[in-house]
């Protein structure tokens, strides 16, 4: 399956919380906090799922919380993670942190991980010099990440940096707002912490652990 391109207020009204990071879309959720789809008010309450379903749900509100991801490259991810040392859930919220797209986010350079993806895609984005245009590229301790020279009088970007609370950079990432740059401390812990939606990550590893 590709990646998904509708309306994104429609995924945020399917799981009732806000996957998008769009801020309108809380305000949409409380007026129209039902499903969406033409028979969405008629059913009133969100039907109760099953045992699958509830699995289901939970590995899809995490994939549209990291963009939209393909089910191909998720399911890489989820094989990377249990192939790991570690906790398979912390592993796999590691991997999906460490995405160029999310660091971009994460910096504050992007408002959501869709524009973060974009300014990644378009080229905007150096890791170390260089440019990285590949979304998925994962960063590693010691890279740094900035704009480009030539794309720092873009101005929604410059607005997303004036208007960044540092605090709200997580502390494996030290930001520098001036120089348009970023950098990665150390490997990212205790993911679950700052998630923006509450994920069960045991449900997603029953849910690949039974297809």
């Amino acid at each position: 399956m590709g990646r998904y391109i509708g309306p994104w207020v429609k995924i945020d009204r399917r799981f009732g919380v806000v996957v998008s990071g769009k801020k309108s879309a809380y305000r949409i959720l409380q007026r129209r906090n039902y499903p969406p789809g033409q028979h969405g008010r008629l059913k009133g309450r969100r039907r109760k799922l099953t045992e699958y379903g509830l699995r289901l749900m939970e590995k899809q509100k995490l994939k549209f919380l990291y963009g939209g991801l393909r089910e191909k490259q998720f399911k890489r991810y989820f094989d990377m993670a249990a192939k790991s040392k570690e906790n398979t859930g912390e592993a796999l919220l590691q991997i999906l942190e460490r995405r160029l797209d999310n660091v971009v986010y994460r910096l504050g350079f992007a408002v959501t991980r869709r524009q973060a993806r974009q300014l990644v895609a378009h080229g905007h984005i150096l890791v170390n010099g260089q440019k990285v245009n590949i979304p998925s590229y994962l960063v590693e301790p010691g890279d740094v990440i900035e704009v480009k020279p030539s794309s720092r009088d873009i101005p929604f970007l410059k607005e997303n940096l004036e208007n960044l609370d540092p605090r709200s950079v997580p502390d494996w990432l030290e930001v520098d707002r001036d120089n348009f740059r970023g950098k990665v401390l150390k490997l990212p812990e205790n993911v679950q912490e700052y998630l923006e939606i509450p994920v069960n990550l045991q449900y997603v590893i029953e849910f690949y652990s039974k297809v």
